[in-house]
């Protein structure tokens, strides 16, 4: 009966250090899914603005023009770029040119919808990727978004190029060169424009 109790007490011991190693392998399991997902974001959003980046545009806009096509569905694709945005940085330093891209970050990231991808392009440049939207409709929120950057506090002038597929191209790479053609002639035609494709 000793030996039994001496057995069933090692048991039992041995039982809970188990316990123990598998509930800090699951906190280590948690930790690490916690930081693989913190490092995914950190690689796909633009640190400054909070908006998705150029990376993660590549793969999504690829990858939304094959969903369009296999559903025969319009691609909405808004290109802008802030007018003067240059003499803005020159004048009043690159903190202020910061805030300037912060605010359009966050104005593009509360106006569009859940299926939208607002993307910081580089620089000043934005664009914004809209599943299931025709080319009128990816320029009605074009024209809100360069309405509403005018009505800012400190009004900011833009440029956008709108393309729309399968209007405009095929694949991703063909839609952001129209899109970028669009935006030049908007600027060429003295900013705070649209041009749609």
């Amino acid at each position: 009966m000793q030996l039994n109790s001496e057995l069933e007490q090692r048991v039992h011991e041995r039982t809970a250090e188990l316990e123990d190693t598998v509930a800090d392998l699951q906190r280590a399991l948690a930790d690490a899914e916690g930081l693989r997902r913190e490092l995914r974001e950190q690689a796909i959003r633009d640190p400054l603005t909070g908006l998705f980046n150029r990376r993660f545009l590549e793969e999504t806009l690829n990858r939304e023009v094959a969903r369009a096509a296999r559903a025969k569905s319009p691609l909405g694709v808004v290109m802008l770029d802030l007018d003067k945005f240059k003499l803005l940085n020159d004048t009043f330093g690159h903190a202020a040119g910061d805030a300037v891209l912060r605010e359009v970050g966050q104005l593009l990231r509360e106006n569009v919808r859940a299926a939208d991808v607002a993307c910081r392009y580089g620089g000043d440049e934005f664009i914004v990727v809209m599943p299931d939207s025709t080319l009128e409709n990816a320029a009605r929120k074009a024209k809100l978004i360069l309405e509403m950057l005018a009505h800012k506090s400190a009004p900011l002038g833009s440029s956008m190029g709108v393309v729309a597929f399968p209007n405009h191209g095929p694949a991703a790479v063909e839609l952001l060169r129209v899109a970028d053609a669009a935006l030049y002639r908007a600027k060429q035609g003295g900013g705070g424009r649209i041009v749609v494709a």
